[in-house]
């Protein structure tokens, strides 16, 4: 394992703490990258936290919705979700596992939960496309929990690699374009952990379990961190042990039109999709699955 040593951190620019909402059938979540903040995290469009023990927080799912333009990446850590979509396969999400989806031109698919009790817990985190791959084919990828790297150093946290690379581990899922980051890290009480990150990417950390602290600045449990850009990398600080995401990705500098579910460039891309879905063509998406 290689070791990263950071001359210049980057320092926390804002804290957020999301917002509770529901979404699907009435799955209650915390809505953590908002609308707001797509410019400002480019390539990232949203960021959703599910933790509900109650069933009846989260047992009526995602029914059937359609995506068009950007890819979707769901990671559980507790609970069981089943993947249907418009081309006809399915894939079970189970704890420590991720699911790596494509809308690309467009498909419609179902998330629904395969339990009638007990916790379920994850995220789901949305990446945008450029405008050259919009309208390329869906694909998606079920990625078992065994076929996530992970590594601890000699400190004792223990880093879950989804996507891109960390001290020479390379992830699950390499993506051009955005070149996604995306960490799961637990950091044991008064351990710390240090990550390179390109000049010019965006990052944020979410503290999910405990807080950390970045150049001093405390990211409490349940907050977003946005990172400044400027920075050879993140240190991270725990004193109570701590679990967290770090994300990061290269920025499109494209325009974004957002309504609902697709992600375009322009407003008629927007009504262009909407007139495709109620014409039945996402129904007739070719889904590319590894």
């Amino acid at each position: 394992m290689e070791k990263t040593e950071i001359v210049t951190g980057r320092r926390v620019e804002r804290l957020v703490a999301g917002h509770a909402t529901s979404d699907g059938a009435g799955v209650k979540l915390t809505r953590v990258l908002t609308h707001d903040l797509q410019r400002r995290l480019d390539p990232f469009l949203m960021l959703d936290a599910f933790r509900n023990e109650n069933a009846d927080d989260y047992i009526g799912g995602f029914p059937d919705h359609p995506h068009r333009g950007f890819e979707t990446v769901t990671y559980m850590l507790a609970g069981h979700m089943r993947h249907h979509d418009s081309a006809g396969n399915s894939g079970l999400l189970v704890p420590g596992g991720a699911q790596w989806m494509t809308a690309g031109s467009g498909l419609v698919h179902s998330e629904l939960p395969e339990q009638v009790g007990g916790l379920m817990e994850g995220f789901q985190l949305w990446i945008n496309l450029p405008s050259s791959a919009k309208m390329g084919a869906p694909h998606y990828r079920d990625i078992p929990p065994d076929r996530i790297p992970e590594f601890a150093t000699e400190a004792g946290v223990l880093v879950r690699v989804i996507a891109g690379e960390s001290h020479g581990v390379t992830g699950s899922v390499k993506r051009p374009d955005t070149e996604p980051l995306y960490l799961d890290i637990r950091l044991p009480a008064g351990t710390s952990f240090e990550q390179d990150l390109p000049a010019g990417h965006n990052a944020f950390v979410f503290a999910y379990r405990g807080s950390v602290a970045i150049e001093g600045s405390p990211v409490p449990d349940r907050h977003m961190a946005i990172l400044e850009n400027t920075g050879e990398g993140v240190r991270i600080e725990a004193k109570e042990e701590a679990r967290i995401l770090l994300i990061a990705g290269k920025p499109l500098k494209e325009p974004i039109a957002a309504y609902g579910p697709f992600v375009m460039n322009t407003p008629e891309e927007i009504q262009q999709a909407f007139a495709d879905f109620r014409a039945g063509k996402f129904e007739a998406a070719s889904v590319r699955k590894d």
